[in-house]
């Protein structure tokens, strides 16, 4: 009788004996409540009622001492005087602790409070002993301070319960310049936890450690001290922002000012570059979060600006829009003492005119918009201010042409900014699970100032391109999202190769791309477009099998194979015209052309096929000697089985034939054709006639569903009969 489907075989271990299969009820213990199972791998988590049916038959258990009995004796044990016994029971507390079910037993014996004021006097007790027993020292506080972390994951207790006393010691073990590797990693990951789970540890913890004692720790080579040390940034500066959301206080604001200052500094971004980014070692999935997360951060910056309108009152707001004039049309400027007031404001409406404003009279109202409000006057201004020579060449270049081919520099910059946002997703939160961040971004202090830059060149090189007129406005704007996001894709490693990478996507080559991934990406994916490809496959399937049958109609020669050796033997096979007779026969020597069916004296009825064989399965392939030891010819080799128990047996000359044969012969039977011919060709075939039938309805967009089928009229007075 077959046992239970609940009950599971697994072996039980101890200390000093090997795995056993054993039923629990034939081990006798006393005070069996103080035992537990525990998985004997490397997780060492004990069997609970909660996980118990994720044990599998054959897993080894071990029996050891309940999670309670555990957690009170290393809560004895590590208070002990002795420094060895102390340290075992440390290195086991962090083995055991990243079980839940011993955390929440340690955690009832105040055991979270037990380490923190081991952490806190604990050190200077052995101050005098850090000297001569610093390895020790080391170790014992690397594992207290991995127990505690390992405990606090669990999320059993609130972060607010610690003082301020604990918060300095953590930060003074970041702020030394020489302190255990496993110890700072440890001293960075409960500061990131600190700032993330707690807003008044938040505040704490900014006071007591800065940027700048972080970033000698970014100029190591440990990459995982390197990969903590972002994400403590990263943490405090997620928070500075929220905290300004929510409390609109002095001290926030100055926060933020202050994080915003430091993270535009040359010295992060360039450590960050040369210690990490460009480091002889692989970034790892970790790191590369880390990068995304501060990238993302970074450009989060620019929401303020992104999401404040243009107050058209205000003269310093004013001046901005009036110095871009001045860049521009320096050589044309007039004194604002010559001539009349209304001759002036028509100096400058044609100005503004020329600068792509759609608003000639006061151009401070386009910036009214959100997004992008102030960020696209700023990102004009930085163009103009920086790249001087390219700005007047635009703006002069299109202000030479006619009004309808002009590229509007003021409209054009303030999409752009727009769009700019919206790829790199600028005010978002940055997900948990990204690893998405762009090198070049770090290679630059005013990094999206010069993406503008290089982008606001592109859109009026692809304008020129494209011809187009201010009704292609929008049109011209698709084109350079998709020739920014494409350049984006390949994670260029400075601005330079970004720019070079859009020299190579032209307007031209982004025609093709759209035409190669229309046909075999998106546009195959519509529904009606599956509905016509489907409706279309068996017209192009009954193509390729009259190919197929027309191929064994013209014959092949094949060589004759014995199970000693190969002979320069040939036989020759075709399909007679009608389809219903297979003609072979030997030939002397290969031959020049079609071999006519009256020299061929043996006959096939097609109706005498039974099946068609392939590979090992052949009779030929079967007999002993080298010859199935050919994998070669084992793949071009088929039988075809008729009468009883008979067969001719085929080897093709190459894989076309072997193909062209075997798909032959299949669609004689009425079967299947399932060779790789058949489905290049077909997919060929299929892709050709769907590009031919869908010629006149480029750029229309096509439906997903077919238009509703209109009501029956109330009369049908308007049929008449012919006859």
């Amino acid at each position: 009788m077959p046992p239970p489907a609940d009950i599971l075989k697994v072996a039980i271990e101890w200390p000093g004996a090997f795995p056993k299969l054993m039923e629990i009820d034939q081990v006798s213990l006393p005070n069996h409540e103080t035992y537990a199972l525990q998985n004997a791998d490397s997780t060492n988590f004990y069997i609970t009622e909660k996980n118990r049916n994720n044990i599998k038959n054959g897993s080894i258990l071990r029996l050891t001492t309940s999670p309670a009995q555990m957690a009170m004796q290393l809560y004895e044990r590590v208070q002990s005087t002795s420094l060895d016994m102390k340290l075992d029971a440390l290195k086991e507390l962090a083995n055991s602790s990243r079980d839940i079910t011993f955390a929440q037993e340690f955690i009832n014996l105040d055991g979270i409070t037990l380490l923190v004021q081991m952490v806190e006097s604990g050190t200077e007790r052995y101050q005098k002993l850090q000297k001569m027993m610093k390895p020790c020292f080391g170790e014992m506080l690397s594992f207290t301070l991995t127990a505690f972390v390992e405990l606090m994951d669990h999320g059993i207790i609130s972060w607010d319960t610690f003082s301020v006393a604990f918060i300095k010691k953590i930060a003074s073990f970041v702020c030394k310049s020489s302190m255990d590797s496993a110890v700072l990693q440890r001293s960075l990951a409960i500061l990131e936890s600190m700032v993330l789970n707690s807003q008044d540890l938040y505040q704490k913890v900014a006071q007591e450690i800065t940027i700048g004692q972080l970033l000698p720790h970014l100029q190591g080579t440990d990459q995982d001290i390197q990969t903590y040390t972002i994400a403590v940034i990263n943490a405090l500066f997620l928070k500075a922002p929220e905290e300004k959301r929510q409390v609109h206080t002095h001290i926030h604001k100055h926060t933020l000012h202050e994080m915003a200052h430091i993270l535009a500094q040359k010295q992060l971004r360039s450590i960050i570059l040369q210690n990490v980014i460009r480091s002889t070692k692989p970034i790892n999935d970790e790191m590369a979060h880390q990068l995304y997360m501060l990238q993302v951060l970074t450009f989060n910056l620019l929401e303020d600006r992104m999401m404040t309108k243009m107050d058209p009152q205000d003269q310093a707001q004013r001046d901005i829009i009036f110095e871009l004039r001045r860049i521009a049309f320096d050589v044309e400027c007039e004194s604002n003492n010559s001539g009349s007031i209304e001759k002036r404001k028509s100096m400058y409406t044609r100005d503004y005119k020329k600068l792509g404003f759609i608003n000639h009279v006061n151009p401070a109202v386009d910036f009214t918009q959100i997004p992008p409000g102030m960020l696209a006057l700023d990102n004009m201004l930085y163009f103009a201010r920086h790249h001087q020579d390219s700005y007047i060449r635009i703006v002069l270049e299109n202000s030479s042409r006619e009004d309808k081919h002009e590229c509007p520099f003021g409209r054009s910059s303030i999409e752009l900014t727009k769009m700019l946002c919206e790829i790199l997703k600028v005010g978002e939160l940055p997900s948990e699970n990204c690893h998405d961040f762009h090198p070049m971004f770090f290679t630059h202090d005013r990094s999206f100032g010069e993406f503008f830059c290089i982008c606001i060149q592109l859109l009026n090189k692809t304008w020129k391109e494209m011809r187009a007129t201010s009704e292609d406005f929008n049109k011209v704007m698709q084109v350079v999202r998709e020739q920014i996001t494409r350049a984006l894709t390949v994670k260029p490693n400075s601005l330079d190769q970004f720019k070079s990478r859009l020299q190579n996507l032209s307007y031209t080559e982004i025609l093709k791309i759209r035409q190669s991934e229309r046909m075999n990406q998106e546009d195959f994916q519509s529904r009606p477009i599956l509905e016509l490809r489907e409706k279309i496959q068996p017209e192009i399937m009954e193509l390729i099998k009259q190919q197929r049958l027309n191929r064994l109609c013209e014959g092949t020669c094949f060589r004759k194979i014995s199970s000693r050796r190969r002979q320069d033997k040939f036989w020759y096979c075709r399909l007679s015209p009608n389809h219903k007779v297979l003609h072979y026969g030997d030939l002397e020597e290969s031959p020049q052309g079609e071999v006519p069916h009256d020299s061929l004296q043996d006959k096939l009825p097609v109706a005498d096929i039974k099946a068609v064989v392939t590979g090992k399965d052949c009779p030929h392939m079967k007999e002993k000697g080298a010859l199935k030891q050919n994998k070669e010819v084992l793949e071009l080799a088929f039988s075809i089985l008729y009468e009883s128990d008979e067969y001719l047996n085929f080897i093709a000359p190459d894989k076309h034939e072997y193909c062209m044969w075997t798909d032959g012969l299949n669609a004689l039977l009425g079967k299947e054709m399932t060779s790789e011919f058949t489905r290049s060709d077909l997919d060929t075939l299929l892709n050709m006639e769907m590009k031919l039938r869908l010629l006149d309805l480029e750029n229309i967009q096509i439906p997903e569903a077919p238009p509703p089928i209109p009501k029956e009229p109330s009369n049908y007075d308007f049929v008449y009969d012919c006859n």
